[in-house]
């Protein structure tokens, strides 16, 4: 949610071609990780923040999906503002290209601050008046997705192995989180995954989770040298933009940098990630 960023001033024209070109380029990160309660290695592809439909198109995702599958993946999670779309049903050319991802556990998301927009217009600050059907068109899209194979989940958590719990929950903006309902499942044995796409849930986590995966800051989208990123949407400013942080209970957590685009077609020193993490056990 990086709209801010079109009005700041911060020499956007000078960034010229360097941050379009920037923009449409991405990198696949390895991270291995230790993952307390599993019994064996797992590899999970993490790609976020896609905001397909207003700079973002087939041929992007295409490129992405492609990267994700050969990365050979057990499981695959999206990380929420999948669209950036305004329209009554969700696009067919992005559902076409996810329903080409592949992972034996299967592909499995989350709702983002976008993915609310793109159900239809509704009262909050950044989307305008509330249409009253949006709960419905919520539900609507939901099952456009499960069609083509990805799961969203919203407060709700699946055990995807003997020894590996994954929960999410509902956007932190738009949305209404319920971490209790979406852990309510999670046997008291195995690892525990959970996608918040919003990473200021991080200071209000419960003890006994594993890893906590986000996106939603796009690491500042557009960073400047010495500086960092001067725009980042969240309330902590820099502590969440990027990277490897922690949670309370000392829960590690990693912030994507995305993969799409937000307010201005551009990126500076911030490459879209697909996030690949190679869990062993704790």
């Amino acid at each position: 949610m990086l709209r801010g960023l079109a009005g700041t001033g911060l020499g956007v024209a000078a960034l010229g071609g360097m941050g379009a070109a920037q923009a449409y380029q991405f990198g696949v990160t390895q991270h291995t990780c230790a993952l307390p309660g599993l019994t064996r290695p797992l590899r999970v592809a993490f790609l976020t923040d896609l905001h397909f439909g207003l700079f973002i198109y087939g041929g992007s995702v295409r490129a992405w999906v492609d990267a994700t599958n050969a990365a050979r993946p057990d499981l695959i999670v999206l990380g929420g503002d999948q669209m950036d779309y305004r329209a009554d049903e969700a696009p067919a050319a992005l559902l076409s290209e996810l329903k080409r991802l592949r992972a034996t556990l299967g592909v499995y998301g989350v709702w983002g601050n976008h993915d609310y927009g793109s159900f239809g217009k509704y009262y909050s600050p950044h989307y305008g008046p509330r249409r009253p059907d949006w709960p419905e068109r919520r539900e609507a899209l939901r099952a456009a997705y499960a069609e083509v194979g990805v799961t969203i989940l919203r407060n709700e958590g699946r055990a995807v192995r003997d020894d590996l719990y994954l929960a999410g929950v509902d956007d932190l903006w738009e949305g209404e989180v319920d971490l209790g309902v979406a852990l309510a499942g999670k046997p008291p044995a195995g690892g525990t995954l959970l996608i918040s796409h919003n990473p200021d849930l991080l200071p209000d986590l419960p003890p006994g989770l594993g890893l906590v995966l986000s996106g939603h800051t796009h690491g500042g989208q557009i960073r400047l040298p010495l500086i960092g990123a001067p725009v980042v949407p969240s309330k902590y400013g820099q502590r969440y933009a990027m990277g490897w942080v922690t949670g309370a209970h000392d829960t590690p957590g990693y912030v994507s940098r995305g993969l799409g685009l937000s307010g201005v077609p551009l990126r500076n020193l911030c490459e879209p990630e697909i996030a690949v993490f190679n869990l062993i056990p704790g």
